[in-house]
């Protein structure tokens, strides 16, 4: 479903999911803001603040209230909207109209204990804020150990204290409020047919593949980017002897293989594609069009696993991507159209350097868009290419002739006037199907 650009005439309704306490604030800027930053806790605080008295549901707004009230971008203000929606903090739901209806869901964050030993959420929080910082957080949220060897407990029971009397009316609960945590969703990872079918009748429990264990297993396989033949093995060496997994075993080796493939480091979360509102509208068929579009809808990892034919890109490459995206903070589009200009010009090299210098122009001039970022590729490339001749022809080497350059194909200005061919819209059709 193509999302809806959002507009600050949208309205919308803050309903309460959950009872979200003073802890359940502290756990939200302490565990959660490290990991979707404080633009998207704001929200998260503003949309609480606009419940009414009773806590359960607010008045309508329109966009422009939280614009205001925040003194965001409504397109900043949608960004960190999804990203409460991807830690399960936050369901939206919409009703297309004149002027469209939102729905927002508010959901508590999830305890201490559980985000601790989530498979994705503890893993990035470890990440993002390193061993001393974490530690200390760990710290804060232990349950101290007291010894009560020569204690004797003396509790009461209910039934010790109070006793039932015959009542006289029935009584009609009605839906009360409750501790209501989301849960992160995530698209099926891992071939789970694939999987059981890979190891033997004999090897496993048939309650080994519970719904809770698959929930864990898929979660790895995001978390640590592990494909359907890897964690088929993975999963073999975590069998114990009842034929049940073992799910600390299996944690442990999943973070295991992939601090091997990648030099010790543990994985971080990135945005993943394009923002929608920075997106080229559907519609133009030419070719410029067309490889607008493929920037626009492909990952960085996957673009540059591309460029590696499908094979896993190395982790050097890997951490400079990571870098333009969370360090310059360059949209995944802009980052995709500058990963493929290098390439095509520096012989199939990313050159940490040069890609950063490109990297810190582009950050000063703005560029947002996948267009902005093609044309000033060009626009510089031009201007370079002029200088370096004028220096050449006045140089004693003028008499050598010139080095054919391999460019890339948007430089061509009739692109945006061309229509592209049936076999070329197969052709990039393919290559994204092999990105996305």
């Amino acid at each position: 479903m193509k999302e809806l650009t959002t507009l600050p005439a949208d309205s919308y309704t803050v309903v309460n999911k959950s009872i979200i306490n003073s802890l359940d604030k502290n756990i939200i800027s302490m565990l959660y803001q490290p990991i979707i930053g404080h633009t998207a806790v704001s929200l998260y605080l503003t949309l609480i603040n606009d419940l009414d008295k009773a806590m359960m549901m607010s008045s309508d707004y329109t966009h422009h209230h939280l614009m205001a009230t925040m003194q965001l971008r409504l397109e900043d203000i949608v960004i960190s909207r999804q990203k409460l929606e991807a830690v399960g903090l936050l369901k939206t739901y919409l009703k297309t109209d004149s002027i469209n209806h939102y729905i927002y869901l508010i959901y508590s964050p999830l305890p201490a204990n559980e985000f601790f030993t989530h498979p994705i959420l503890n893993i990035v929080l470890y990440n993002n804020l390193g061993k001393e910082e974490y530690d200390k957080l760990l710290n804060f949220y232990k349950i101290p150990r007291l010894n009560l060897k020569d204690y004797q407990d003396i509790t009461k029971s209910f039934s010790d204290v109070f006793r039932t009397t015959p009542g006289k009316s029935e009584l009609i609960v009605p839906d009360i409020a409750s501790k209501n945590s989301n849960f992160l969703q995530l698209k099926e990872q891992i071939d789970f047919n694939l999987l059981i079918s890979s190891i033997p009748k004999n090897m496993y429990n048939e309650k080994c593949f519970s719904k809770e264990t698959k929930k864990l297993i898929n979660s790895l396989a995001f978390t640590y980017n592990i494909d359907d033949f890897t964690m088929q093995g993975l999963v073999k060496d975590c069998l114990n002897e009842k034929g049940l997994i073992d799910k600390t075993l299996l944690r442990k080796n999943c973070r295991n293989f992939y601090q091997f493939e990648n030099e010790g480091s543990l994985p971080t979360i990135i945005y993943r594609t394009q923002p929608t509102y920075l997106k080229k509208p559907i519609g133009d068929s030419s070719k410029w069009a067309k490889m607008v579009y493929t920037f626009e809808n492909t990952s960085p990892y996957r673009f540059l696993q591309a460029q590696y034919k499908g094979t896993t890109p190395t982790a050097r490459d890997l951490k400079l991507i990571e870098s333009l995206l969370i360090d310059q903070k360059l949209n995944p589009g802009v980052v995709n159209v500058l990963i493929s200009y290098v390439l095509k010009v520096n012989n199939q090299k990313l050159n940490k350097n040069y890609i950063e210098t490109i990297a810190g122009q582009w950050k000063r001039l703005n560029i947002e868009t996948v267009e902005d970022a093609m044309l000033i590729t060009e626009k510089e490339h031009k201007k370079m290419k002029k200088i370096l001749e004028k220096k050449k022809d006045s140089s004693k080497y003028a008499k050598y002739p010139k080095k054919e350059e391999t460019l890339p194909e948007w430089f061509d200005k009739e692109l945006d006037k061309e229509e592209i061919t049936k076999e070329e819209e197969e052709e990039m059709d393919q290559l994204l199907r092999n990105m996305v």
